[in-house]
């Protein structure tokens, strides 16, 4: 406010009444910048009454007068000056000042732009017009007026921190930290340049130096209360909860009633898990400010961590009353809805938030991870990267992006955001566990458990995690390391019962519940789990489940049956159930396939869409109600799932029931706890009625074994071998060199002194055949060619030729033929597979088991142990699969008191050679946690007799289904010791092996176990019997006497 400036008139009086006059005036001054205006009014006057025409008495009156609000009084000596003389800058300034305060900006600003065109050079008229003009909303004008002030006295640093301010306003960050820096030159102890610097190095990102100058400022001005908040609010951002604290207390010490301060540490005592603190600050806040929105979110916050969450349900709808535009409310509120289930409701919050708030990256990140769940996975990404985009620092949202992509296949995708959300914030145990089941996923287990980032890193930084608890365990699972293992047993368990109490989604996946010692209620309640998660998929799409009537009937005379898999292609379902398609009696059977997964390009896939009658791909139709309309519209009766909870499933398909009878079959082992599933197609020996209690769906037997396999279509080489006598001692080796080949007999026939010696079997099992018969096989002799055979494995030669005939090595078949290697073809040549191939001992017993080494658990091991060292001359065969397993179980079995040369290891091997090389190995050893099921199918093809010890679940007892079917009774233990003891018999007893050897390889083509013709139509029994009883009305219902027929394979 101007106070003077004017000229007095020229006095004639006497000098000693101008001293007078002078000393009234500087009187006057020191009052009026003391503050004492009513002094300062009282000897204004008495100047102005001795010289009603001094102007700098009227100036100094307007701005006392203004200084106390006395606006109208302050207006009237302002135009007092100016009648006086109309070319007083500081009058029109004054006036201006007036307007200003009552409102006026565009009459206010008039009045200072007329000052300065009288003065140019006034530097307080500058002032007063950027102050204006920022009222108006004129931000660059208001820059111009205040680098105009400068222009005229440069050393106003309290200006250059104004325009700094404007600067920061108007988002030029960089001229406004100049414009900080040098009034902090020109006046070191300026705390307001100090805090506002801070709050460009924090709008930088620079937060360290940010937190340093507002505690600068603070040491310069320990009552600078903004200074004092402005650096709490850093230290909260920067998660520095104990300094933010101690800054908004002493924020509060200044200031007592200061709502906002209080608001804010109620949010740095919730981050700080001081929940009733953070309630009883909040409520604090409520009661000084009534009205106040964010404090009723940030109680609500508090509320529902506490477990209070209809109350912070009120608290934020209170927010929502006092301001319908509070975003974060309506987030949060969102949030609850969400978990209530009520997902519709959390989207609308949401997306209302975004339009209050576009630029909110919670609510983007939030909504999109709603729609992730609703399989709107295009979309997720699109808020996702809003969320980024917004907040580029926003470790959550890159890491379920991360999620995202990974559902969409898109690893390379994942792993850059897991990446970079660790970047972000290492300690954020959420994005280490995301980026170790990358590495789990993709078979890098060592990487998953114990590298950086890992599960154990993520346990590290929480330990309560039960999802990276879980995920660890089946990692150690896999690899065979069982330290602790008891403990981590129980504790999984433990986490298993809290997670099924508290209705969450549990953190082990049904697939892998098979692999602990969890009771069958709670295998099945993991499903169900799993099973309902597939219904709240498909609510988002306000598509009920389809209405079938009671009385379908069949259009054309034919049942419509529908075989969903992601699996069609080079997958171990497709190896067993390939021709199955092909096979159905087109008369009363119309085939549908619907593919879930892209075309592999391997003849599998060919086979199945050449079979069958239609074949369609529904990876092109990713929205599960178009693909389920697209079930329907087939008009399917009966429709199988194929794929149950195992990778690449679309069970939300089945959860819209785009059939009338649904049922599980052959992909899955075991329950899939959901109401949708009508059936499981099962037998007898697999899930005997006592258990059927585990099962949601309906069992429905099939009259033999509900397995398959079409081994005699893909290696109808393994139905004949031929072995070379390579000791000559009198005893044949069915299994040390073995030939195999589709032109065998026509190659033998070119060889001289082939004997056919007699192998001896039992009994037939109940093909009817009770007597022992005698099975041919060739043996060539030690000789010339028998000798170039052997040279050719020897030297790790491809192949050779012997009277025409291509005699191959069978580790080069992928070399000579992928798709032979593959199985999707048949070798054409003669096959040669030796034990030295493998490193295995001649002379030794070589029991094998060609699975995974995570169904292998401790209780196991030992048993296979105890054989080894009943049979002193024996090995044990085991796959690297994975290879890190391979230490672990050497140092277990050494632990065990088993040599380490005892247990042999091979790498994994192409299908073909993986099926053939099982004829080296004397006798199988089933792992009884969870059986060899396809690798089961494998090995007894290969003429190799399977032990087995069948458990409770569905698939411990596979193998007892196969052996059961092959007639093979006395391969099945009914006990720990009884396992042991028909391993040791047959290791030791070799007569015995030779005829249950003998009795496998020829039940393979007489038993109805890989008869797929057979099987075939006993499955079609099945489904007309489903469908019979599902058009006769009734509800479905356990299917329990299966129809036999008899085929020839």
């Amino acid at each position: 406010m101007a106070s003077s400036g004017g000229n007095a008139s020229d006095s004639t009086e006497s000098t000693k009444r101008m001293h007078s006059h002078q000393g009234l005036a500087e009187l006057a001054h020191r009052e009026y910048q003391a503050g004492d205006f009513e002094a300062a009014e009282r000897h204004c006057m008495q100047l102005w009454r001795q010289q009603p025409d001094n102007t700098g008495a009227l100036l100094l009156l307007s701005s006392i007068h203004f200084q106390c609000r006395r606006l109208d009084r302050s207006a009237h000596f302002s135009t007092m000056a100016i009648k006086q003389n109309p070319l007083l800058a500081e009058a029109y300034s004054n006036l201006g000042n007036v307007y200003k305060e009552r409102g006026q900006l565009q009459e206010a600003i008039e009045h200072y732009r007329h000052a300065l065109r009288l003065k140019p050079d006034f530097t307080d008229g500058y002032i007063n017009l950027a102050a204006a003009l920022v009222a108006a909303g004129d931000m660059e004008g208001a820059v111009q007026a205040s680098v105009s002030a400068l222009q005229f006295n440069p050393d106003l640093y309290c200006v250059r921190s104004d325009l700094g301010t404007l600067f920061k306003a108007l988002g030029r960050l960089e001229e406004a930290k100049a414009c900080y820096l040098k009034a902090i030159e020109m006046q070191p102890n300026f705390a307001v340049a100090w805090s506002n610097l801070g709050y460009v190095f924090n709008a930088q990102g620079e937060v360290w130096l940010a937190i340093h100058h507002f505690e600068k400022a603070v040491t310069l001005d320990p009552n600078f209360l903004d200074a004092h908040i402005n650096l709490g609010n850093v230290l909260k951002e920067a998660r520095i909860f104990d300094r933010a604290v101690a800054a908004y207390l002493r924020a509060l010490s200044l200031s007592p009633n200061h709502a906002v301060v209080h608001g804010n540490l109620a949010c740095v005592y919730y981050e700080q898990g001081l929940i009733d603190l953070a309630i009883d600050t909040s409520r604090r806040a409520i009661e000084l400010q009534p009205h106040f929105p964010d404090a009723y979110c940030n109680l609500a916050n508090a509320l529902k961590e506490k477990g209070s969450v209809a109350e912070a349900e009120d608290c934020y709808n209170t927010a929502l009353r006092l301001c319908p535009t509070h975003a974060d409310s309506l987030n949060n509120l969102a949030n609850i809805k969400r978990e209530q289930g009520n997902t519709e409701e959390a989207v609308r919050l949401y997306r209302r938030a975004l339009e209050i708030f576009p630029e909110f990256a919670a609510a983007h990140s939030n909504l999109a991870s709603v729609l992730q769940q609703q399989g709107k996975l295009q979309e997720a990404l699109t808020h996702y990267k809003e969320a980024i985009r917004i907040s580029p620092t926003f470790a959550d949202a890159y890491s379920n992006m991360g999620n995202t992509l990974r559902e969409m296949q898109d690893v390379q995708g994942a792993l850059q955001c897991y990446t970079r959300a660790i970047q972000i914030n290492p300690a954020f145990a959420d994005a280490h566990r995301n980026l170790a089941s990358v590495h789990k996923d993709s078979g890098n287990i060592p990487e998953a458990i114990a590298s950086y980032p890992s599960y154990r890193t993520a346990l590290k930084l929480k330990p309560d995690f039960p999802d990276a608890y879980c995920n660890l365990a089946h990692c150690l699972q896999i690899v065979c390391d069982w330290t602790d293992y008891d403990e981590r047993m129980k504790k999984l368990v433990s986490i298993v019962a809290d997670q099924l109490e508290k209705n969450r989604l549990p953190s082990v996946h049904p697939h892998h519940s098979m692999l602990y010692p969890l009771s069958h209620g709670f295998r099945k309640a993991i499903a169900e789990r799993y099973g309902n998660l597939c219904m709240d998929k498909i609510t988002v799409l306000h598509k009920p489940p389809y209405k079938h009537p009671k009385d379908l009937k069949l259009s054309d005379g034919r049942l419509r049956v529908g075989y969903v898999s992601s699996d069609f292609g080079n997958h171990p379902t497709s190896h067993l159930m390939q021709s199955i398609p092909g096979m159905h009696n087109p008369d009363k059977f119309e085939v549908f396939c619907y593919a879930l997964s892209p075309d592999d390009g391997t003849n599998f896939r060919v086979k199945v869409m050449a079979e069958a009658n239609h074949f369609i791909d529904l990876s092109q139709i990713p929205c599960s109600g178009k693909a389920a309309d697209r079930i329907h519209q087939d008009g399917i009766h009966i429709l199988v799932n194929m794929n149950g909870y195992t990778k690449g499933a679309r069970n939300e398909l089945f959860a819209l029931r785009p059939a009338p009878i649904q049922a599980m079959w052959l992909g899955y082992p075991g329950t899939s706890g959901a109401l949708f599933m009508d059936y499981i197609i099962t037998d007898q020996e697999t899930s005997p009625a006592e258990v059927a209690e585990q099962y949601s769906e309906k069992l429905a037997y099939m009259p033999h074994t509900f397995f398959i396999g079409d081994h005699v279509n893909m290696f109808p080489q393994l139905k004949k071998k031929a072995v070379i006598d390579f000791k000559s001692n009198g005893h044949i080796y069915d299994n040390r060199i073995v030939l195999n080949g589709i032109d065998l007999k026509a190659f033998l026939d070119s060889l001289p002194d082939v004997k056919i010696v007699k192998m001896k079997c039992p009994d037939g099992g109940d093909n009817g055949d009770s007597s022992n018969t005698a099975l041919d096989m060739p043996v060539i002799p030690m000789s010339t060619i028998a000798e170039a055979v052997i040279e050719m494995v020897n030297r790790g030669q491809i192949q050779i030729t012997i009277n025409g005939f291509s005699i191959s090595n069978g580790l080069a078949t992928t070399q000579i033929s992928n798709k032979a290697a593959t199985g999707e073809e048949v070798p054409r040549t003669i096959i040669v597979t030796t034990r030295s191939q493998y490193g295995l001992p001649e002379d030794a017993i070589v029991y094998c088991n060609f699975n995974q080494l995570y169904k292998i658990d401790p209780s196991t091991l030992q048993m296979w142990a105890n054989i080894l060292k009943r049979v002193p001359n024996s090995v044990l065969w085991l796959l690297r699969f994975p290879a890190a397993g391979e230490p672990n179980i050497q140092q277990y079995a050494q632990n065990m008191g088993l040599p380490q040369n005892r247990i042999i290891f091979s790498p994994v091997a192409p299908k073909e050679e993986h099926v053939r090389r099982g004829q080296l190995a004397d006798i199988c050893l089933d792992t009884p946690l969870c059986n060899g099921h396809t690798t089961g199918m494998d090995v007894l093809w290969a003429g190799t007799p399977m032990v087995t010890m069948p458990g409770e679940t569905l698939a411990s007892r596979v193998a007892a289904s196969q052996l059961t079917c092959l007639g093979c009774l006395e391969l099945i233990a009914k006990s720990r010791q009884e396992y042991e003891d028909i391993a040791v018999k047959l290791g030791t007893d070799l007569e015995y092996l030779s005829k249950i050897r003998g009795k496998v390889w020829k039940q393979r083509l007489c038993s109805p176990l890989f008869n797929t013709i057979q099987y075939t139509m006993e499955l079609e029994r099945l489904y007309l019997q489903m469908w019979e009883h599902y058009a006769a009305g009734n509800k479905p219902v356990h299917m329990m006497k299966p129809a036999k027929v008899t085929a020839t394979v």
